[in-house]
């Protein structure tokens, strides 16, 4: 997904956006093959919520590319 962000400023509103990983799933263990397999890559995530890996940093996200292909 592109993540849109709006940063309020004193001279009005500044919006910016970058591509963003989600990954979503009901089960642990699923979840837990998710992220050790990115550990293993390399790739920084963090924890939405109780279902929802993120990995939004621009040089993880890049890295991720490499595996998956850019998303388009």
């Amino acid at each position: 997904m592109t993540n849109r962000v709006r940063r309020p400023c004193k001279d009005g509103d500044r919006w910016y956006e970058y591509p963003r990983y989600f990954f979503t799933n009901a089960s642990d263990d699923i979840r837990q093959i998710f992220t050790d397999s990115l550990d293993e890559l390399g790739i920084a995530w963090k924890r939405s919520n109780a279902r929802n890996i993120s990995v939004a940093r621009k040089d993880a996200v890049a890295r991720l590319d490499g595996f998956v292909g850019p998303k388009y």
